[in-house]
């Protein structure tokens, strides 16, 4: 089944490129475009709370905005169709990835001097992360007309299984001259252990399967998303995959602050992979036996209660 990229479609600059960029990638991929266009995005549907014939009227006065985006559409590499909405809504993306699976929505990063952009954004992609869909960020710097062939991989020593809607996204990976370096981020210490991890868990996903073994590099940064913005420098990547786990309340606020940094600031495009449930890591009975004495030597160290 061909790829769907829905792209966040407009006339300036920002969204022009991410069009662009989600074009080639199309045509490099066999996959199909769909230019959505939306003037807000929220939690809540605000046409709740106005009359009905004022939605309409909104609706109506887009019909400029999609006969404009249909001519350009007839100009791209890859097919594609348009879809125009006042909101994205958490149903209207439900209902877009369902019509159009599988989906990868597309967003260009927004520019410094636009906050109402930059506030878009993070709700669009607010919206996309509590849905589990992938996504894909594209940088006011990004070489539009080629699709990526450094791809860095952040990943940490914890196991994932990728999600059902990340599946698909497997074939950008094995692109033609594509090289796949997997970054480890560390603080404080050098963990050659946590590397090793690391690409241990990239290649039990399957992410990578069928592919040379990826490049191993780890890098010392006390916060990780500069961590990875120094390792997608030090290794001239042109794309950068983080992994959207599925974590604990605390756990998936600092995962989503690190993630919308990586977002506003990277100046390569970001892909952000959905993963379904962790996956339980089977100790051997030599690592359970070494953790079952730390923990006895930790535990004798405490001050008694």
């Amino acid at each position: 089944m061909a790829l769907s990229l829905i792209v966040f479609a407009g006339f300036y600059p920002p969204a022009r490129r991410a069009i662009v960029y989600a074009d080639h990638l199309a045509q490099a991929v066999n996959g199909r475009l769909v230019l959505l266009h939306i003037n807000r995005a929220s939690l809540f549907d605000p046409n709740d709370l106005v009359a009905q014939g004022y939605h309409q009227e909104e609706l109506a006065r887009q019909t400029d905005t999609a006969a404009i985006l249909s001519r350009q559409a007839e100009g791209l590499l890859a097919t594609a169709t348009v879809e125009v909405a006042t909101d994205l809504l958490p149903t209207v993306a439900q209902d877009l990835a369902l019509r159009y699976q599988p989906a990868l929505f597309v967003l260009s990063q927004a520019d410094d001097d636009r906050p109402g952009a930059a506030d878009l954004l993070t709700s669009c992609v607010d919206i996309l992360r509590a849905g589990s869909y992938p996504l894909l960020v594209v940088s006011a710097t990004a070489p539009a007309g080629n699709p990526p062939r450094r791809i860095l991989i952040a990943a940490d020593r914890e196991s994932f299984a990728l999600a059902p809607e990340a599946e698909a996204l497997r074939p950008l990976l094995a692109l033609p001259g594509v090289e796949v370096i997997v970054a480890h981020v560390s603080s404080g210490v050098e963990d050659d252990e946590g590397c090793a991890l690391a690409l241990r868990a990239v290649q039990a996903s399957g992410l990578v399967d069928s592919l040379p073994v990826p490049e191993l590099r780890g890098y010392q940064h006390e916060h990780y998303a500069q961590g990875v913005l120094a390792a997608a420098l030090d290794t001239r990547a042109d794309l950068v995959v983080v992994l959207a786990r599925q974590r604990s309340y605390l756990g998936d606020l600092f995962h989503r602050s690190v993630t919308a940094q990586l977002l506003q600031t990277c100046p390569v495009p970001v892909l952000v992979l959905p993963t379904a449930a962790a996956v339980p890591v089977t100790e051997t009975p030599g690592f359970a036996t070494a953790a079952g004495y730390a923990n006895t030597v930790i535990t004798g160290l405490l001050p008694a209660s």
